[in-house]
């Protein structure tokens, strides 16, 4: 758990977004769900085609797994792009945006929710630095 809490601590801006994507992709998630296989198994095989590209793309020589962490995201981007497309299709959405205020509202709140938790952590983490000096 103390890994999980200092690595939030230590995020910078760029992944704070890539969170607030998540979260945005969870809360569309949860109010549009449909359980059919076909969206899943077609998100799973663009996530492995456009996945294996982009990190024959990124790669330099090095072992393409070195990182495990982005070699996750490279392949769970593609995955999610395309289920969230395929969940919102027929919706009435513009760009990532419900047509219900309720919906949009509350994937703002729990973007809002995260920011706060890591500002209190790194908070927490700036007053122990300063603290022990």
């Amino acid at each position: 758990m103390a890994f999980i809490l200092s690595y939030f601590a230590r995020l910078q801006a760029g992944k704070m977004i890539l969170w607030y994507y998540l979260i945005w992709y969870c809360v569309t998630v949860y109010f549009h769900f449909d359980p059919n296989p076909k969206i899943w198994i077609n998100a799973l095989g663009i996530s492995v085609v456009i996945g294996i590209a982009l990190m024959l793309s990124v790669s330099n020589g090095q072992s393409p797994f070195a990182n495990p962490w982005q070699t996750f995201r490279l392949f769970w981007m593609p995955f999610a792009v395309s289920s969230f497309s395929s969940l919102i299709k027929g919706q009435g959405y513009t760009v990532i945006f419900s047509p219900h205020l309720r919906e949009v509202l509350i994937a703002l709140a729990a973007c809002l929710l995260f920011t706060l938790f890591v500002a209190a952590l790194k908070w927490r983490k700036r007053g122990l630095i300063l603290s022990s000096r």
